[in-house]
């Protein structure tokens, strides 16, 4: 798995845990820590969609280690 993968991991579970605290809480940790609408959010919001986009290769390979 290379670096650039895990990295993308490690921001989709972020951004899976913040939806979670969205869903279950309605608490937006994001948004709580850098501010509602704030440029700092929106920049982590784009970071995790990016690291989503990135990650879409993986669905369609049978091994991980070709990643």
């Amino acid at each position: 798995m290379n670096t650039l993968y895990k990295v993308c991991l490690a921001l989709l579970i972020v951004g899976g845990l913040n939806w979670g605290l969205i869903g279950i809480l309605n608490f937006d940790l994001v948004a709580f820590i850098f501010g509602e609408g704030s440029l700092l959010s929106r920049i982590v919001y784009t970071i995790v969609g990016v690291s989503a986009v990135c990650a879409i290769p993986a669905l369609f390979s049978s091994n991980s280690e070709e990643m």
